[in-house]
C-alpha cells in the first residue's frame, strides 16, 4: 500500500492551499496577455483595468455587496492587517483560536473559547467594556474547522460599539459569507492563484490605507494590481464545487479511524478533521505518512514550515493533545480512494508507531 501511496501522492492538505483550477489559471493566461498599467488611461491602461473591475463585480456578487466595497490585497494576510491597522479603534480583541495573522499583527485581549473553540460570548461582552474595540473573530477555524455563530458574535460587538472583523479566508465558497463590517478573503484557499485576495468592507469610510502609494483600490490599497491574479480569483469563485460528497468522505474517515476528532462536537467546515494520536508529536505523524506517500499538516501551515504544537487546540484546553493532533483537510477532487488510502496508511502508522513506544 506504502509503495502504491508514493507513486500517487495522495493530497489533504487543501486547509493550506489548494490546486489552481484549469478555469482560473486560463482567465490568469488572458490577463497576463493584456499590455497596460490598469491606472493609464491609454487603451491597454483601460483594457486592464477593465479586467480588474469585472472581477471586481464578480466578487462582490459572491459577497453580496456593492462592487465599491471589495479591497483587492495579496491575500488573506493583508486583508486582516489591513482591517486591524486601518481602523481608528483603540483596542483589538481576539478570540484565543484567530489565525497568527490576527494575534501577530498587533497586541490583542484574548477572549476565550470553550473546549470545542466556540468564544465565549459572555466573557466576550465583558472584554468590551471599555473603550471601542475591533473583535477579530475567525468564520471557520483553520485547524479544527469549527465555525463560530458569527450573528451572535456580532450582536455582542455591535451592542458595545464595536467593530466586526470575520476571517472567513477557510469558510468562503463553503458557506454563505457572514454580515460584519469587515470580512477577509484569499483566493488560493478557493481554486484561485496564491498571492491575491480581498477585504470586504461594510463603511469604506471606516478604514484608512495602511500601505500607501499611487491610490489605487479608492485610495484603500496603493500598489499596481495584481492583474492576472485577480483575473484567477474571479474565475474561481464561478466554478462550482460539491461539498455535501466532500463531508460525507469526511465523515467516513473519522468513522473508521475511531479516534480523537478535535472540535466533532461543534458545528464544522465539511473537509477538515483535527485528528489526535496520543502519546505522539505531530511532526513525528506527519513526517510518517509523508514517507507513506500521504501529505496532511499539523495545523496551520503559515508558521515557516515549523511544526510545534497548537495554539488553537491549547487554548481549547488540550494540554498535551496540542501537540499531538494532525490536520486532514479534503478539497473538492478528492475521491473516496485516496481517503480509504489514507486510512490505511494512518492505521499503518498508529500501530508501527505504538510497537516503538511499547
Amino acid at each position: 500500500m506504502a509503495e502504491i501511496a508514493m507513486k500517487s501522492r495522495i493530497y489533504l492538505d487543501h486547509a493550506a492551499t489548494t490546486p489552481v483550477l484549469p478555469a482560473a489559471i486560463a482567465a490568469m493566461v488572458t490577463a497576463a496577455g493584456v499590455t497596460g498599467n490598469p491606472a493609464s488611461v491609454h487603451a491597454g491602461g483601460r483594457a486592464a483595468n477593465g479586467i480588474v473591475e469585472r472581477a471586481r463585480d464578480v466578487v462582490a456578487a459572491f459577497a453580496g455587496c456593492a462592487p465599491d466595497r471589495i479591497v483587492f490585497t495579496s491575500g488573506g494576510t493583508e486583508a486582516l492587517a489591513l482591517a486591524i491597522h486601518g481602523t481608528a479603534m483603540p483596542r483589538l480583541i481576539a478570540s484565543a483560536t484567530e489565525h497568527s495573522a490576527v494575534l501577530a499583527a498587533r497586541d490583542a485581549i484574548i477572549a476565550p473559547v470553550d473546549r470545542n473553540g466556540i468564544i465565549d460570548l459572555a466573557a466576550l461582552a465583558t472584554l468590551l467594556d471599555g473603550p471601542p474595540a475591533l473583535v477579530a473573530v475567525q468564520h471557520a477555524n483553520n485547524e479544527t474547522g469549527v465555525v463560530q455563530q458569527i450573528a451572535e458574535v456580532a450582536a455582542v460587538v455591535a451592542a458595545h460599539g464595536g467593530l466586526l472583523l470575520v476571517d472567513a479566508v477557510q469558510s468562503a465558497g463553503k458557506l454563505p459569507l457572514p454580515a460584519a463590517d469587515f470580512v477577509a478573503l484569499s483566493a488560493h484557499k478557493l481554486g484561485g492563484p496564491p498571492g491575491v485576495g480581498a477585504l470586504i468592507v461594510r463603511d469604506p469610510g471606516r478604514l484608512a490605507a495602511v500601505q500607501r502609494g499611487g491610490g489605487q483600490e479608492r485610495g484603500l490599497r496603493g500598489g499596481t494590481p495584481n492583474l492576472p491574479g485577480i483575473a484567477g480569483f474571479a474565475a474561481a469563485l464561478n466554478v462550482p464545487r460539491d461539498w455535501a460528497t466532500i463531508a460525507t468522505l469526511r465523515d467516513r474517515l473519522e468513522t473508521r479511524l475511531a479516534t480523537i476528532v478535535h472540535g466533532a462536537a461543534a458545528p464544522r467546515l465539511p473537509n477538515i478533521a483535527s485528528i489526535g494520536f496520543p502519546g505522539v508529536k505531530a511532526s513525528t505523524q506527519v513526517m510518517a505518512l509523508d514517507l507513506a506517500g500521504v501529505m496532511v499538516s499539523a495545523g496551520a501551515a503559515c508558521s515557516s514550515g515549523k511544526v510545534a504544537a497548537s495554539h488553537v487546540l491549547a487554548a481549547m484546553g488540550l494540554g498535551a493533545a496540542a501537540g499531538e493532533a494532525i490536520r486532514v483537510s479534503l478539497g473538492p477532487q478528492t475521491t473516496a480512494a485516496e481517503v480509504d488510502a489514507f486510512a490505511e496508511a494512518w492505521e499503518d502508522m498508529t500501530r508501527r508507531l505504538a510497537r516503538v513506544a511499547a
